[in-house]
């Protein structure tokens, strides 16, 4: 028999177990369940197990009616959409790959990945922010202790809080292990002084851990603190105006003499470094499965405008060039995706070449996934930059993936030193 999903999450001191995947998605008449976009070539359904299948089935059900029809307004108006994220919290996809224990759906790397791809064939802006929020919930669930799960957890796996990852600063960014953010003891507080740049759903999220210096220079100096929405000290920068994610808050975050209890340390003085980089392989993977789902929905709707768009009296799909061209859009995509999830399966079984293989695919999947995106756009010609058609949302909201989570500069300098490595 067909192996059935339950999804299982928490709300304060009570147990909810959603329906079986299979009767949640036959019995509800208000789920669009589209035709398959591609049956051969670039199906996304390629080498998922029976579970895994129903997982995408659910997440693009789910966008296709709850994020499509709302993104460009999303975009436009730069709103983060908190319902839809607490609906999507509601379906499991709040704290995807944590334990059951606190509310996490338990589900592996690659489940996520799939839900992550599914969901940005609507809006990757909005995705990847959940896939932040993700790599956040994991980190508490991971490194933390049990009263910091049990305080914190269950409040992001419903996505009644959200959370907010703050590595980067000003003056470190592809040299991570310089950052200049300090905390420094005082009784039982650490002082908290520095700023943090680039930082994603700031300003709304209610929790954010935050890499500073506690020790010496050098990455062993770098504890990770929890910092709580309202601590005094902490405050915000303006709203950075960006080129895409619109749909998630960008702001820098300051902390001037900012009090933070030691019991808000996760994990132990001098592991943030360590911990910065494990949440890394997941979230590059993450990022890298956004950019697969927004070229996806590209490279759709490239084949569509070629079957309908006439010139030279007949459709642009019977052009050989195009039709060279989304084979070869196909294929690169179909790689991509494949290369994700390997890397993925590589997070589930602990592999401990996982941080160069996350690198190979979060810088092939993030170029490959913008150069879709870029194609599609060139096949609707003048059409394609209008912000009537999709397009070039996808394309502006992809570009940034070839920057953060560590730029694909910095992934080729992963990848070489392991090539030469003795």
């Amino acid at each position: 028999p067909l192996k059935m999903l339950r999804l299982v999450t928490r709300s304060v001191g009570r147990l909810h177990q959603l329906p079986l995947l299979r009767t949640a998605v036959s019995s509800s008449s208000s789920l669009v369940v589209p035709s398959r976009s591609f049956s051969g070539a670039a199906d996304p359904l390629l080498g998922l197990s029976d579970q895994q299948r129903e997982i995408y089935e659910l997440a693009s059900n789910f966008a296709n009616e709850n994020m499509a029809p709302h993104a460009e307004k999303w975009d436009q108006e730069e709103y983060l959409p908190t319902d839809v994220l607490r609906q999507l919290a509601g379906l499991g996809f709040g704290a995807i790959y944590a334990k059951d224990t606190y509310g996490g759906s338990g589900l592996s790397r690659v489940e996520a990945a799939v839900v992550f791809e599914a969901l940005s064939t609507a809006c990757v802006s909005t995705t990847a922010y959940l896939s932040i929020h993700n790599m956040c919930a994991w980190l508490i669930d991971t490194f933390g202790n049990d009263a910091q799960r049990a305080k914190y957890f269950p409040l992001l796996a419903s996505a009644e809080h959200f959370a907010s990852y703050c590595l980067t600063e000003p003056n470190s960014g592809s040299d991570s292990s310089s950052l200049a953010t300090k905390a420094v003891r005082d009784g039982d507080h650490f002082v908290l002084n520095g700023s943090k740049a680039f930082i994603s759903g700031a300003k709304e999220s209610n929790v954010y851990l935050v890499m500073c210096r506690t020790g010496g220079p050098g990455p062993k100096g770098i504890s990770c603190v929890l910092v709580e929405k309202g601590t005094p000290g902490l405050s915000f920068g303006r709203k950075e105006k960006k080129l895409g994610w619109n749909s998630q808050p960008t702001h820098m975050v300051n902390f001037t003499d900012c009090r933070v209890p030691v019991s808000n340390l996760i994990g132990n003085e001098g592991e943030g470094f360590k911990i910065a980089m494990k949440a890394l392989d997941g979230g590059r993977v993450n990022i890298a499965s956004c950019s697969v789902g927004g070229a996806h929905a590209c490279l759709k709707h490239a084949r569509d405008h070629l079957l309908v768009r006439k010139q030279f009296g007949k459709p642009l799909a019977d052009n050989q060039y195009l039709q060279f061209k989304m084979a070869d859009m196909a294929t690169e995509l179909t790689s991509a995706r494949l290369m994700v999830r390997q890397a993925a399966k590589m997070i589930d079984d602990q592999d401990p070449n996982q941080t160069v293989y996350c690198s190979m695919a979060k810088r092939f999947a993030t170029d490959t996934g913008f150069k879709v995106c870029n194609d599609a756009l060139q096949m609707f010609g003048g059409y394609g930059y209008l912000k009537d058609y999709p397009i070039e949302r996808y394309l502006r909201d992809v570009r940034v993936h070839q920057i953060l989570e560590g730029t694909n500069e910095i992934m080729r300098l992963i990848i070489a030193r392991t090539l030469f490595k003795d």
